[in-house]
């Protein structure tokens, strides 16, 4: 058991406190950066990190389904989701940086409870827990599409950022519901809906 842990241990340690790797180039990353004023440079890196708190997030709730799924096929799909994940992590942080923001001081938080969520919806089974996941990456879909309308109009740089995001995403729903994902419950829905809402709203600040 000892054997699992540490492994699993290491990956949340480097989640929350290290750079993450990635192996495809950052979206934009040959753009020129944007005239943006404070205010502008502000509001950005702020949506910016709340979509890293929402990578970490990610990356907590696939390690949770992964470490209790039943299906070898499953757990490849989840840890390959994750992976992209981690990229969608690096990219976040590092326009994070260019802009001259910070991260979420509240990461190690969010990241704890995800992964708790993540290995009860595992427990449940692998059609709940892809159900889970798949219903996750199409309301993480919607909160990019909003992101991507509340960026000043010339930053296209992180426009690119989460244009691809928004593109894994997508698969990953769908991947989700190859491997026999279940409809979710509407107030299980709501629920969700509601936690996005109150990590969405800390983020952006804190």
């Amino acid at each position: 058991m000892i054997d699992v842990l540490i492994p699993e241990f290491d990956k949340a340690l480097r989640a929350v406190f290290a750079a993450a790797p990635t192996r495809r180039p950052m979206p934009g990353a040959d753009l020129p950066e944007a005239e943006l004023s404070a205010a502008e440079k502000r509001h950005v890196a702020a949506l910016m990190r709340v979509n890293h708190c929402g990578e970490i997030c990610a990356q907590a709730l696939y390690q949770g389904q992964a470490l209790t799924s039943r299906d070898a096929a499953v757990r490849r799909e989840l840890e390959q989701a994750a992976w992209e994940e981690t990229e969608h992590l690096n990219w976040t942080e590092r326009r994070i940086a260019e802009l001259g923001g910070r991260k979420s001081l509240l990461n190690p938080l969010w990241y704890v409870g995800s992964l708790a969520i993540g290995a009860v919806a595992g427990k449940c089974g692998d059609s709940w827990s892809l159900g889970f996941l798949a219903e996750t990456e199409r309301q993480v879909e919607g909160h990019l599409e909003s992101h991507m309308t509340r960026l000043p109009a010339q930053d296209h740089k992180s426009w690119e950022v989460l244009e691809q995001m928004k593109a894994d995403e997508v698969r990953h729903a769908e991947t989700a519901g190859h491997y026999g994902a279940r409809e979710l419950p509407g107030p299980v829905k709501a629920a969700m809906r509601l936690s996005s809402k109150v990590m969405t709203r800390l983020s952006y600040v804190v």
